[in-house]
């Protein structure tokens, strides 16, 4: 496979949200607007590069009777970074997005990408795949968050654009699993090739 394949598999063919339907709480919980989209995006996608990496280095030393807590420690490492980078430059994101930013080290993208890949290649490829599933991930979400808040609110980062209110349910929770039903419909129909 092919550098460039390593990063546009997970935008499109294993694309986290809509074809391997993983990482649903944050993708549900946070999208309740385009910037709380992209903010959770970014945030796992550093954990997941930066774990990626970590864990292809650790990985052949680490015994098979302990490599899940060796991979979790890794992760909790890296989530512990990012949230002290978050409140210190990002308070009013890292406040928005609350409890889903320690979530992060429980979070089934992250884990699943360090036991199916990341263990088993090398640093570079293992980054690149941390990349590419980490911008579909944020690509996801992002579009999820955009919907949702033109629906709920008629506007899109925060830029009004529609006068009066939304539809209140596209910011709250049934919303969220009618955006995401209808995306991944049309992600899997249009642009998943079987």
């Amino acid at each position: 496979m092919s550098k460039m394949q390593l990063i546009t598999k997970g935008l499109v063919k294993d694309n986290p949200t809509f074809v391997l339907i993983l990482g649903m709480c944050p993708t549900l919980a946070t999208t309740t607007s385009a910037i709380n989209g992209l903010s959770m995006g970014l945030a796992t996608l550093f954990v997941l590069v930066l774990s990626n990496m970590a864990i292809s280095l650790v990985a052949k030393v680490t015994p098979d009777k302990v490599h899940i807590p060796v991979y979790i420690v890794v992760i909790a490492t890296f989530v512990t970074v990012l949230q002290l980078l978050m409140q210190a430059y990002t308070p009013g994101i890292y406040s928005a997005l609350g409890v889903f930013i320690p979530l992060i080290v429980v979070n089934c993208i992250i884990l699943g990408r360090a036991e199916a890949f990341a263990c088993k290649h090398n640093v570079i490829d293992s980054a690149l795949d941390g990349i590419g599933v980490g911008l579909g991930f944020v690509a996801s979400l992002t579009v999820i968050g955009i919907v949702r808040e033109i629906l709920g609110s008629g506007s899109v980062f925060g830029w009004k654009f529609i006068t009066g209110d939304g539809i209140l349910a596209f910011i709250m929770a049934p919303g969220a699993f009618l955006v995401l039903g209808y995306l991944m419909v049309l992600f899997n129909k249009y642009l998943v090739k079987k």
